[in-house]
């Protein structure tokens, strides 16, 4: 098979290569899928990196934990009848060598999630990691029902679908942060009902006004480190700040005004959800999807051999959405 992979950390053009791999062959409980599109996140271009060590835990890594594609063969155990399934997948290159940026991966059943009808194929790379971020991020200590929410780059990969999901699961009032005209209608039409710029002086007095000066209820954050200041201006008493990203391995928060302000700071990362926490977002995620209620922010599309180009983008930090690689 055609797979992109690397075999030590450093950046893409140094490192990613592209070429023939075996055929992989499902194990018992395992599925085996039949690539068409690979999810590019920020954690994949990180770990590629070296971020997270100058030492890989695989001799060999075929990246990307997100991806959508067809089963077409079945381990032991698996029914014979999920084989021509339309599947999204989660967790693919966590904890694994094998990830999604190949013409085909293997991977436990329960992580290969059928894709209703009508949903496009490449949405269904953007699920594993971006869409149920989002769904934990306004789901999790009681949810956002008759709250005010604020949602950090409400145009993003996370935030697009953050902003949708909050106002869907009966937010009283979303907020959305994002640098650009143009992603500040990505916000808008997701739904949210003020987008300011953070990076204007005022963003804080604007994000309070908007509330009529009590402040939001919550705060969806994918960098604290960067944002915190904002945060703390605009939180109300008894806030949650449901944090999945930070731009800095370290940062400094005030103690007084956050215990003052009794805030509670929920820190997570998606791949560690609980079974319960990750079969409750699946649910939601598979209602809307059937429902046909979501829009997919697709930023760009790029074939398998532009795969440097991919984590490019990503790495940037201007895609603006959500960056999928075709693998078929």
């Amino acid at each position: 098979m055609l797979a992109a992979f690397y075999e030590r950390p450093g950046p893409a053009r140094e490192v990613l290569q592209l070429g023939e791999l075996p055929d992989p062959q499902p194990r018992p409980a395992e599925v085996r899928v039949r690539m068409r599109w690979s999810g590019v996140n920020p954690s994949d271009v990180k770990s590629r990196a070296g971020s997270r060590g100058p030492t890989l835990p695989f001799p060999r890594i075929v990246p990307h934990s997100d991806g959508m594609g067809e089963i077409d063969a079945v381990g032991a155990g698996v029914p014979t009848g999920r084989i021509g399934e339309r599947v999204w997948l989660w967790n693919a290159a966590w904890g694994r060598a094998d990830g999604t940026a190949a013409q085909f991966t293997c991977l436990p059943a329960t992580q290969a999630l059928r894709l209703p009808d009508g949903v496009p194929d490449e949405a269904g790379a953007c699920f594993g990691i971006p869409a149920l971020t989002a769904l934990h991020a306004v789901l999790t200590d009681g949810g956002v029902a008759g709250q005010r929410v604020l949602v950090a780059a409400g145009a993003g990969a996370v935030g697009h679908y953050a902003v949708q999901f909050a106002r869907l699961l009966g937010a009283r009032q979303v907020l959305a942060t994002a640098s650009t005209p143009a992603k500040q209608a990505l916000a808008r039409d997701a739904g949210a009902d003020v987008v300011v710029d953070y990076r204007q002086p005022g963003a804080a007095d604007q994000l309070r006004e908007a509330t009529q000066g009590q402040g939001v209820d919550r705060i969806v954050e994918m960098d604290i480190a960067a944002n915190a200041a904002l945060d703390l201006a605009v939180m109300r008493p008894g806030a949650t700040w449901a944090v999945y990203g930070s731009g800095a391995r370290e940062f400094q928060l005030p103690f007084f005004p956050l215990i003052a302000q009794e805030a509670l700071l929920r820190f997570f990362i998606v791949y560690h959800l609980r079974p319960a926490d990750r079969a409750r977002a699946e649910g939601l995620l598979h209602d809307f999807l059937m429902r046909g209620v979501l829009r997919h922010n697709i930023a760009q599309r790029v074939p398998l051999r532009d795969i440097v180009r991919a984590h490019e983008l990503v790495e940037s930090g201007q895609a603006g959405g959500n960056v999928v690689v075709q693998v078929d």
